[in-house]
């Protein structure tokens, strides 16, 4: 019997190379991720027209909204902010477009860390813009990225009864933390999914969905951990229900 590889869609971020020409980029970790756990990823440019964009949505079987800078501020009415930094224009239409798209056709969706963020705020939520001066009692979550991406940084605990908590197959562990924003006020169809100690929510769920979830922290670098395994595992196996 053969099994389909479903084919996963993964947002990047534009960089310049050596020579100072632009490219699309995506960090090894959300590749290898995903077809670990047996999908075949497909990397999306942003500044694509929108006939070509949906041309390559409709070949997709489920999107991954990855990592990066930060979402700009005109898109939940955030204030600015001198620890802004990412903001990148294209990026933010592309993906905030994508998620309309995945709730229109159903199509199974994980988003991690900003992909979290621009989830929430597709949706109508808003976010911390920075978390140290906006949320009272915050812990440290902005770890150095060059140097503590697998460091587990805080617990975390997953809601009771939450599908979140199903597919992981825990309600307690230990994250890495890597971001300084979050989400202050969580969109009105989405549902919290699991909180930091300090309060800050870092897991959400869009209940009704085949498959619509996000995680604040970055399971694509804690693959030795089972919880983190069992969450692209399912992502991917969505996927390949949806496709048929």
């Amino acid at each position: 019997m053969i099994v389909k590889i479903p084919v996963i869609g993964l947002t990047t971020y534009n960089q310049k190379n050596l020579h100072k020409f632009p490219i699309a980029a995506l960090m090894h970790k959300y590749i290898s991720a995903v077809a670990e756990a047996g999908g075949a990823p497909l990397l999306i440019p942003s500044g694509l027209m929108p006939e070509i964009l949906r041309a390559l949505f409709d070949r997709l079987d489920g999107i991954l909204f990855t990592g990066g800078g930060d979402v700009g501020v005109e898109h939940y009415s955030g204030s600015q902010h001198p620890a802004l930094s990412g903001v990148d224009p294209g990026r933010d239409n592309l993906e905030l477009n994508l998620v309309h798209l995945a709730l229109q056709t159903q199509k199974p969706f994980l988003g991690i860390c900003r992909g979290f963020q621009v989830i929430n705020v597709a949706l109508g939520g808003t976010l911390y813009t920075h978390i140290p001066d906006q949320h009272p009692g915050a812990i440290k979550h902005n770890y150095d990225s060059g140097t503590e991406r697998e460091y587990l940084a805080h617990p975390m605990e997953i809601e009771k009864g939450s599908r979140l908590g199903e597919v992981l197959g825990a309600l307690q562990f230990r994250v890495n933390s890597l971001h300084h924003q979050g989400v202050r006020h969580l969109a009105p169809s989405l549902r919290a999914a699991g909180y930091a100690p300090d309060g800050l929510l870092e897991a959400l769920e869009l209940p009704a969905h085949p498959f619509g979830m996000a995680v604040q922290w970055h399971p694509e670098w804690l693959t030795g951990y089972d919880h983190a395994r069992r969450l692209f595992a399912a992502f991917v196996e969505a996927a390949r229900t949806k496709s048929g």
